[in-house]
């Protein structure tokens, strides 16, 4: 699908806040809202919007501690990487798995639970069992500079 100024300006609010009703929708670009609901429509059906939801605050709710952990693989075959990525997404700690290249891990990580002794529980009895986890590296972070989900429209 290609993407217009319209589309854009769409996305872009949509992205600023997900509750917008159809009519601020369509004041805040400039269409009527009959259009408007079209083309959300239309970018729902065609998988650039994908959902709706909404942001929780993680330090509020008692989840204070995030770790991005590097996994590597003892065998890089199809069946490991499949048992392993099959495995992992069964844990709601893990926010984020990405299979990535460049580096000595053959996985990233990103992670979020209450405080050190959940992580060490979580990569004692959770990571460290799925079969293939051959090496685990651990980091913490200190502060989150930047946290957004917004995609950049601009840039399309």
């Amino acid at each position: 699908m290609d993407l217009d100024r319209t589309d854009k300006r769409i996305l872009a609010e949509l992205q600023k806040n997900g509750r917008i009703s159809n009519l601020e929708l369509a004041d805040a670009i400039g269409l009527s809202p009959s259009p408007c609901l079209r083309r959300v429509k239309q970018l729902e059906d065609n998988g650039i919007i994908e959902g709706y939801t909404a942001l929780l605050n993680a330090s509020n709710l008692d989840l204070k501690l995030t770790a991005l952990i590097q996994i590597n693989m003892d065998k890089h075959t199809p069946d490991r990487f499949e048992h392993f990525e099959k495995s992992i997404k069964v844990y709601p700690e893990v926010l984020e798995c990405l299979l990535i290249a460049g580096q000595s891990a053959d996985y990233l990580l990103k992670v979020i639970v209450q405080d050190m002794e959940v992580y060490h529980d979580f990569l004692l009895n959770k990571i460290t069992k799925i079969p293939g986890v051959a090496d685990v590296h651990s980091s913490f972070v200190l502060r989150q500079v930047i946290n957004t989900t917004k995609l950049p429209i601009e840039n399309i």
